[in-house]
């Protein structure tokens, strides 16, 4: 009788436990992706060479690196973001503004932030122009989010 209840136990023990969640969505708030493009031909991609890449009031995210895209995270708490783009000592300030909204995503991921009217503007001073030139949503980090053409 002992070994009944002691096995009916163990069996209610092992189904009544809840299997674990985990959030697969890594990173659930997608950050911002910029790739580089040359300027004289728009449709070829072209590397930033000794590119130091740092937000307003923060340490450096790259350092004398060289590449031809790029993801940065945005400010969750703010309305605006503001980053530098140093290439030959040459520094160029990037202003990313936006509304955000929070989404529900499930237990284990909490809620993530959507990026919603998302606007550029540059000081232009190595990088020559920039697209998209109208607000956009972004929710997701599958292809770049803004294109630069230095």
């Amino acid at each position: 009788m002992k070994k009944t209840v002691g096995l009916i136990s163990i069996l209610l023990l092992f189904f009544s436990c809840e299997k674990d969640d985990f959030c697969t969505q890594n990173p659930v708030t997608p950050n911002l992706i910029l790739r580089f493009y040359d300027s004289t031909n728009r449709n070829t991609i072209k590397k930033v060479d000794n590119l130091y890449v740092w937000a307003e009031g923060k340490d450096s995210l790259f350092v004398n690196a060289s590449l031809d895209s790029l993801y940065i995270p945005l400010n969750t708490a703010a309305l605006e973001t503001v980053y530098y783009f140093s290439k030959d000592n040459t520094i160029n300030q990037f202003t990313i503004s936006y509304s955000t909204t929070n989404e529900y995503v499930s237990r284990s991921c909490g809620y993530k932030v959507i990026f919603n009217e998302v606007s550029f503007t540059s000081n232009n001073s190595w990088i020559n122009d920039f697209e998209p030139n109208i607000p956009i949503t972004i929710e997701n980090q599958n292809k770049a989010h803004v294109q630069i053409f230095h």
